[in-house]
């Protein structure tokens, strides 16, 4: 590890890429501690410790929905929007063209209606938080002025945000909009390690349920790198092509399929959709009269641990298949590897193909969506087993699955850099 730390630092370029996702990431942290005016924080920490589904927001803001910071919705809106958009892929076809077909150009457009979806979606989302936040006592009531100011004023974060994601995508490494969540998790860890310290101090009978919850979360980091890791692969033959006087293919190889495709996305599209009727529920509560006892009736409901938890992993299970579908296409696959000469044993090109590779990927997808479906209600199984029930410690089950995964993939993508440094030298 020491080894590959100090050939990190002798390549200019690739040292360059990471002190500058740090210098972002340090701008985003700095951000996330300036909050907005007129807050009470004994009545927020109440509200927080009341509502456990905003304690599964504040991890996608970063950690910087509890501070109730310029930059409290993080990339919510931006991730909302995006899902929203590849939702329309299914039923807007010149969409679907921009996502799939036309490639870079394309995809640029895609993100550009994304970004400018992005800024109703943080405006509303700012106004029914605020609105929230003032019924509960947690800010003082806003003169219009002033809400009209903040609502702005934390559009501009939720933008900015996404900027910086973006920066970091484009000239760092690893996905700029991971590492800002992932950034906003590891933040907490050292304030939940010294609450846990003053628990266990406190009252010294809770030791068995803390080394019991840490042993649980280090099954759990092994199972997520293994499903991670996971590869089902398919093998790929390449006939032998005559051109001149030189014989091209004959090679065999394989198309690796992963057992998780999609990553932490799933998760994070399921807890957007997830939240969103409980947001707006509590936006209507203070209405009164029928409205206000329906949207009381919703938010009960939502409440309730088994049904969020069903919801949950209902969600996460079918945006395993969701996301996999709008980003694996078998057909142009199958479509690539007959021009390339490139054919499945024993399985006829062209339709049969794509067939085959989508009966392997479904069943390979299970696995794996039923893996994601298992850590996003992996806090609440957890809590129950150990006891350990303080909402912090969500780092057992989505915040590990986001932290290992992000890992992984910058260290990856670090691992790649490093191999084409030493391919040049040769």
């Amino acid at each position: 590890m020491l080894n590959k730390i100090i050939q990190i630092f002798k390549v200019r370029d690739l040292k360059n890429k990471i002190l500058f996702v740090l210098g972002i990431l340090a701008i985003f942290r700095l951000m996330a501690n300036i909050p907005i005016p007129g807050i009470s924080a004994e009545e927020l920490k109440i509200f927080f410790e009341q509502f456990q589904l905003f304690g599964l927001l504040n991890i996608f803001t970063g950690g910087a929905l509890d501070n109730l910071s310029i930059v409290m919705l993080g990339l919510g809106p931006y991730i909302t929007a995006t899902v929203i958009l590849q939702l329309l892929t299914m039923i807007i076809p010149q969409l679907e063209r921009y996502y799939r077909e036309e490639g870079e150009a394309g995809r640029q457009k895609f993100n550009q209606y994304g970004r400018i979806l992005t800024v109703p979606l943080a405006m509303l989302q700012g106004y029914g938080m605020l609105t929230l936040f003032q019924r509960q006592g947690v800010i003082k009531s806003l003169p219009p002025l002033l809400l009209f100011t903040s609502i702005l004023t934390i559009t501009a974060g939720a933008l900015f945000l996404m900027w910086l994601g973006e920066l970091i995508s484009e000239k760092g490494i690893g996905n700029g909009v991971s590492l800002l969540i992932f950034a906003g998790i590891v933040s907490a860890v050292p304030v939940n390690v010294l609450q846990a310290y003053s628990d266990i101090k406190t009252d010294p009978s809770k030791i068995p349920g803390y080394l019991l919850f840490f042993g649980m979360a280090l099954l759990i980091v092994a199972a997520v790198v293994l499903i991670n890791e996971a590869r089902r692969n398919i093998p790929i033959s390449y006939a032998k092509r005559v051109r001149g006087t030189k014989m091209y293919g004959g090679v065999s190889t394989h198309l690796p399929l992963s057992v998780n495709p999609a990553g932490v996305m799933p998760i994070i599209f399921a807890l957007s959709i997830l939240l969103f009727p409980g947001m707006i529920a509590n936006f209507f509560t203070g209405f009164g009269g029928l409205i206000g006892n329906i949207a009381q009736s919703i938010n009960n409901f939502l409440q309730n641990p088994w049904v969020y938890g069903i919801l949950y992993f209902l969600l996460v299970v079918v945006f395993v298949y969701f996301y996999t579908a709008v980003t694996f296409d078998p057909g142009a696959i199958s479509e690539n590897l007959q021009k390339t000469g490139g054919f499945i044993p024993g399985i006829r090109p062209g339709s049969s193909t794509a067939n085959y590779l989508s009966y392997i990927l479904n069943r390979v997808l299970l696995i794996g969506a039923l893996f994601l479906g298992a850590i996003a209600i992996m806090p609440s199984i957890v809590g129950g087993i150990t006891r350990v029930m303080v909402f912090r410690f969500l780092i057992g089950g989505t915040s590990l699955l986001i932290m290992v995964s992000v890992v992984l993939e910058t260290m990856s993508q670090i691992n790649v850099q490093l191999q084409m440094r030493e391919y040049e030298t040769i």
